[in-house]
């Protein structure tokens, strides 16, 4: 612990993200909720086609061609739009745009069990948090969040790691309690259900809606994620922005993420095989007595039956597999698994096969 280290930095508890594994090392990785197809094929001519003295000027500061492309497929108005280095930037802006903090203001209330980022946040922007368990079959209490009187709301849907999605008319319950607050719905895996509270939006000036090209556009290493919601809200990430970093997404970013965009076709075919591969994975897990909630995101949270998750974790990694565990309460007994290829999730279930003694075991 450095002595420089001012008393925030030395007791804050960072996020802590999956594991990466070195150059060269041949791992299936299945940890990070990675698309395992490749982004649109558009994004490499817009690579090769990169226009080197463009990269001597700074980048529109907005992010406007990507929020045009966005809108467009979205259904909404580029105003209605915000874009920033990766969903996690978009929602780091958000606590601070809308969340009070101090220790007299009002809880922003979230799950117990959900994105590990959002008492990250609340712990280093000074945001009172209360967190609302989930029912014992791991869904949102709806009730207790209407209950609450907080200053305001922040959930994933579908949650992670828990996969479960959230119905609509839950989602708008949360809304109608919460008026004079901002409810955050944080979407990064939307595309894989099928579901999105943005249909919720001519309604609600409170409702915020983020997301990502991370999973569904195979877009993670470009770090670019969104913010859907009314002007005034919009108007209020812009400001935090320009008061933190006013190029947050690059030039080059911004031009391979409205080509991408743009090809919805090919992004919806991937999600399309992901969905696929997901439920018969789910099931192929089931079958060997395992625990899996109906997921509605590329990845699965699934209780192995007669070993500990954490005894497979370690021993799927020794085979070159990486999945994620959490060993926190009430999920301890769970692995977050990220959908591949087929390939890559036959080679789990062989993996998983040798470590827990078969199928019919």
């Amino acid at each position: 612990m450095s002595r420089f280290w001012n008393e925030k930095t030395r007791n804050i508890e960072p996020y802590v993200a999956g594991e990466q594994p070195k150059p060269g090392q041949k791992i299936i990785k299945l940890n990070t909720n990675e698309n395992p197809y490749p982004a649109s094929p558009k994004v490499r001519k817009v690579l090769e086609d990169v226009d080197i003295p463009l990269l001597a000027r700074y980048p529109e500061t907005s992010s406007r061609i990507v929020r045009e492309e966005l809108a467009k497929v979205l259904g909404v108005t580029p105003e209605q739009v915000f874009c920033g280095n990766g969903s996690d930037e978009v929602l780091a802006f958000s606590f601070q745009a809308f969340f009070e903090s101090g220790e007299n203001a009002a809880p922003l209330l979230v799950p117990d069990i959900s994105y590990s980022f959002y008492p990250v946040y609340a712990d280093l922007y000074n945001i009172p948090l209360k967190k609302i368990p989930l029912r014992e079959d791991f869904s949102i209490d709806v009730d207790a969040f209407c209950k609450e009187n907080g200053g305001g709301v922040a959930f994933a849907n579908p949650n992670a790691p828990t996969s479960i999605l959230l119905d609509l008319s839950d989602v708008e319950k949360i809304l109608q309690a919460n008026p004079d607050h901002v409810v955050l719905v944080d979407e990064a895996y939307a595309a894989f259900s099928g579901v999105t509270a943005r249909s919720l939006l001519p309604k609600y000036k409170n409702l915020l809606v983020t997301g990502t090209l991370s999973k569904s556009h195979s877009l993670a290493g470009l770090r670019l994620g969104f913010a859907v919601g009314d002007p005034e809200l919009i108007e209020g990430l812009c400001r935090i922005r320009d008061s933190f970093n006013s190029y947050p997404v690059d030039a080059i970013a911004q031009r391979v993420a409205s080509v991408a965009i743009a090809d919805d076709a090919w992004v919806m075919d991937n999600v399309r095989k992901i969905c696929t591969t997901r439920d018969r994975i789910a099931d192929e897990l089931r079958s060997r007595g395992w625990t899996v909630p109906v997921s509605k995101t590329n990845f699965l949270f699934a209780a192995p039956k007669d070993m500990p998750a954490e005894a497979i974790y370690t021993n799927l990694r020794g085979k070159g597999i990486l999945v994620r565990y959490f060993n926190k309460p009430r999920i301890s007994g769970y692995l977050r698994i990220t959908i591949g290829t087929d390939e890559e999730m036959d080679a789990l279930l062989k993996a998983i096969d040798e470590i827990a003694g078969g199928k019919d075991a």
